[in-house]
């Protein structure tokens, strides 16, 4: 499908749409402040990771097009959430902040601007560690004891990093760093370079050793953004992060589909299509690749997944083939059997490729 700017352009703004109609899981609702088709109004109802991950899309799509109704979209939803309460602190419910730490580099919020403060030093000094002080993935259902999760570094440690560098935080930001070097020890697999979904202390074992499609995907993104946030990061930490997320990515070569969709169960070609985590490594590789990462031998292997997701964007801006949100599994059939939704992570991740795409182009006409 081409790639030309109009058609991308045209691409992201219908895919925001879609992210606008998403109400809760599973759940959509009819377009809300629109105006001659100028404009909507997030209508998500929960402060969690499912669209913290869409805010960071929506915002990476606002700042590339410098589009102030996207960011005022934002800002509205941010203060709605924040005027209401916010919810109890774990690794899912920092997701938002994310983003809202990169929106107060465009709207005027001094309490904005306390709270990321104050949120990335919890992360620090109160959210519950492992042995090896690792992140516990503490959710708002479970306490996960002595649980490391993939998705982790994506949902609280690119908040960390980017709150560091932003109020010049240095300890901020080795937390962060050593938060990766640490899920990498105990979830990189040496043997394939794909990332296991989870690690307990208690019993010492990857659970159902699933190489869980999205799971590798936040780590396809998550290095990458790492890097763009911290240029300067040391040199001991800039190799081995590298390495990993190339042999992640040699790896995720030899697994895609002819149609260029990644399973959710990575190798298991049995398992279901999943269009999310297709579209991160897509934006991921590409973001390796243009931050001197990842070999440019590897962009056919983004360019088909590209192709993929693109073919998943419904009439309404939905992302189909995109799956629930998932726990950790104990057997390899609860990957299987999870079912899709429209999520607004998908939504979120389709975003990044598209403005990623966007980018190449303009830089190659540069």
């Amino acid at each position: 499908m081409t790639q030309d700017p109009t058609s991308l352009l045209a691409q992201l703004a219908r895919v925001a749409t879609g992210l606008a109609r998403i109400k809760g899981i599973n759940e959509t609702a009819p377009l809300q402040g629109a105006t001659g088709g100028q404009g909507f109004k997030l209508q998500f109802d929960e402060w969690d990771w499912e669209i913290g991950v869409g805010l960071y899309g929506l915002y990476r799509h606002a700042a590339s097009t410098g589009d102030q109704a996207l960011i005022a979209a934002l800002a509205d939803w941010y203060d709605w959430q924040i005027g209401r309460g916010l919810p109890a602190r774990q690794v899912n419910s920092t997701a938002p902040m994310l983003a809202l730490c990169c929106l107060i580099d465009h709207v005027h919020r001094p309490a904005w601007e306390d709270l990321v403060q104050d949120w990335a030093d919890w992360l620090v000094n109160g959210l519950a560690k492992t042995q090896d002080r690792g992140f516990q993935h503490t959710v708002k259902e479970r306490q996960n004891d002595g649980e490391l999760w993939d998705d982790t570094l994506f949902m609280t440690c690119l908040f960390l990093a980017r709150a560091g560098k932003r109020f010049n935080r240095p300890d901020w930001i080795e937390e962060a760093v050593y938060q990766f070097h640490i899920h990498a020890r105990y979830l990189s697999n040496p043997a394939s370079g794909l990332w296991y979904h989870g690690w307990t202390f208690i019993g010492r074992h990857n659970f159902a050793r699933a190489f869980w499609g999205r799971g590798n995907a936040w780590i396809t993104i998550a290095i990458p953004e790492l890097f763009d946030i911290l240029p300067d990061m040391p040199m001991v930490s800039h190799r081995f992060l590298a390495n990993v997320l190339a042999a992640q990515v040699r790896r995720l070569a030899e697994l895609q589909n002819e149609q260029g969709f990644f399973h959710t169960l990575l190798d298991d070609p049995t398992s279901p299509i999943e269009a999310s985590a297709t579209a991160g490594f897509a934006y991921g590789i590409r973001r390796g690749i243009a931050l001197g990462l990842l070999s440019p031998d590897l962009e056919p292997v983004a360019a088909r997944a590209f192709a993929a997701v693109q073919s998943c964007i419904q009439p309404d801006g939905i992302v189909a083939h995109v799956s629930d949100g998932t726990p950790m599994g104990h057997d390899l059939d609860f990957y299987r059997r999870i079912p899709d939704i429209p999520a607004p992570y998908g939504q979120a991740l389709t975003m990044l490729m598209l403005v990623e795409a966007l980018s190449s182009v303009h830089s190659k006409n540069a």
